[in-house]
């Protein structure tokens, strides 16, 4: 490839970073990334992340029952335990700090400059609970249950009640237009 080539190749200017949990739906007993082993539930937020890729930099953490927080490409295989409840999280962040790590990850800077410029989260309400402490104020993309949503406001994110599974085909939709709206302003 030549340089004439590059220039023609579109790279997004803008960086994504999804927030999801695992999904007891295991779709092989081989080792291979998180992001090919979570079916179920979190297929929506796959499609998402796929739908994204034209319009960012997209990249997907997931807290998992075994390892804590991880990126998509980290390389797993099946594990007994996927955590639901409330105690179920509060269990796993004893063992792994996941917040930690999604903190951390999530206030990431180049510079003076945040790696991530928009946070899309989409995770249930016990862990969504959890998880907005450690996220920053304004640059966040709530999914979430409607209990959250004068908070998501008050902080200057942007709510979308949960529908579907995990995101939900019209909010699917409309996160992508947002993000579209917001490259074209950028």
């Amino acid at each position: 490839m030549n340089s004439e080539e590059c220039e023609k190749i579109k790279v997004p200017d803008k960086r994504v970073f999804v927030i999801t949990n695992d999904s007891a739906v295991f779709l092989t007993n081989k080792w291979v990334s998180a992001f090919d082993m979570f079916g179920g539930r979190m297929t929506e937020v796959k499609n998402l992340v796929k739908d994204l890729c034209n319009e960012a930099d997209v990249s997907l953490g997931i807290v998992s029952g075994r390892f804590g927080f991880i990126p998509a490409n980290y390389v797993v295989m099946p594990y007994p335990w996927v955590p639901e409840s409330k105690e179920d999280f509060e269990l796993l962040q004893s063992k792994r700090d996941f917040l930690g790590a999604i903190k951390t990850t999530a206030s990431i800077k180049v510079g003076e400059t945040y790696l991530y410029d928009k946070i899309i989260v989409c995770v249930p309400k016990v862990l969504f609970e959890m998880v907005k402490d450690v996220l920053p104020d304004d640059r966040v993309i709530a999914v979430t249950n409607p209990q959250f949503k004068e908070e998501c406001e008050r902080r200057g994110w942007s709510y979308y009640k949960r529908g579907g599974s995990r995101v939900g085909k019209k909010n699917a939709e409309a996160i992508i237009r947002e993000i579209e709206d917001w490259n074209a302003g950028a």
